[in-house]
């Protein structure tokens, strides 16, 4: 009796257990589409079965704004702002993933083990074939800048990018190209004289490229832009052969995530090899780690084209760019050279 009584109570307690942890919710605030990521989930709940993730998809500044006032805060905080991030993180919103992945992640994409970059996407162009008709596509920023000052009638209100009051990717990408070109203003007053369309966000570029709408996209997340290019092969997708800007998606551990157990487990399975191979193989969004072959790799990007990527630093430089008086001198700056010629203003 006494026997049969302990082998019911393990029972009961196998099976409380089990459905406490069937019960563990899981919290992702993240700036990714669910439509590209989705295999990496899937294959996290394949993983996890005993937790339960809701993942939100969002705009980069909703995640951000989150991050600060969500009440409850989300567990786990996903978005391709670095800037606004590395903020986030400096402003005490991570704690620290202590895990062997963590320690052994490579220092280049993360900072002080709490925030991590887990993708190296690289920043594209895009264009419609109507473009290739009239005219040759773009290759270099240079002939971008040539095309829109040559074209300007043809191309006129048929070229989009972000807006850089509405994103905080596309703000992101301009103060880089901004380093890495001493044309950039000249081509800012080249989109604006052309009446380019800023959008905030790539989807509703390569939208707009599909329908017809715009001929030309600038400074596209090139994760998107690929996916969408294998469905809608009339948009073309172009990785710039002068230079071109990688951005990391990055993760933290909220500080105070309601469930700190759930959000280590994803964290670490987005640094771990299973995760990546899933990245490399069946997304867009090219793994981080170098043991990992697939079609989707930092090191087979670099293989193609070499030193001309320029990654955005997961590091402390990039706080500047969400300094006030920065950001206000940039923007400024920015309406004053794009509406050079129009009367309209980047709201």
């Amino acid at each position: 009796m006494q026997r049969l009584w302990l082998t019911n109570a393990l029972v009961l307690c196998l099976f409380s257990s089990s459905q406490s942890l069937a019960a563990t919710p899981l919290v992702v605030e993240a700036a990714l589409d669910r439509q590209v990521v989705a295999p990496l989930l899937a294959a996290f709940e394949q993983a996890h079965p005993g937790i339960e993730l809701s993942y939100r998809d969002r705009s980069t500044l909703e995640v951000n704004a989150l991050t600060a006032v969500a009440d409850p805060p989300p567990d786990v905080v996903i978005s391709s702002a670095m800037p606004w991030q590395m903020n986030r993180v400096n402003e005490g919103y991570a704690q620290r993933l202590d895990s062997e992945l963590a320690n052994e992640w490579p220092e280049w994409a993360k900072w002080r083990n709490e925030v991590f970059g887990f993708t190296f996407e690289p920043i594209v162009m895009a264009y419609r074939l109507d473009l290739a008709r009239h005219m040759l596509p773009p290759q270099t920023h240079a002939d971008l800048h040539k095309l829109l000052s040559t074209q300007r009638d043809t191309l006129q209100g048929k070229v989009t990018t972000y807006s850089p009051s509405k994103s905080g990717i596309g703000y992101t990408l301009f103060q880089q190209d901004a380093r890495y070109t001493d044309r950039f203003w000249d081509l800012v007053t080249a989109l604006g004289d052309a009446d380019a369309h800023l959008e905030s966000n790539t989807r509703a570029m390569l939208e707009g490229l599909s329908e017809g709408r715009y001929w030309l996209g600038y400074n596209l997340l090139g994760s998107y832009a690929m996916v969408w290019a294998q469905e809608h092969p009339e948009v073309i997708v172009q990785v710039p052969q002068d230079y071109a800007l990688v951005v990391m998606r990055t993760g933290f551990i909220h500080r105070d995530a309601p469930h700190p157990r759930a959000a280590q487990a994803f964290m670490n399975f987005l640094l771990s090899r299973d995760g990546q191979r899933v990245l490399a193989a069946q997304t867009p969004l090219f793994s981080v780690r170098s043991d990992i072959v697939g079609p989707y790799t930092a090191q087979r990007l670099r293989d193609q084209v070499g030193d001309r990527l320029y990654p955005i630093p997961l590091n402390a430089s990039v706080l500047a760019f969400v300094d006030p008086q920065r950001r206000d001198a940039f923007m400024a700056r920015w309406q004053r050279e794009f509406n050079r010629y129009q009367g309209v203003n980047d709201d």
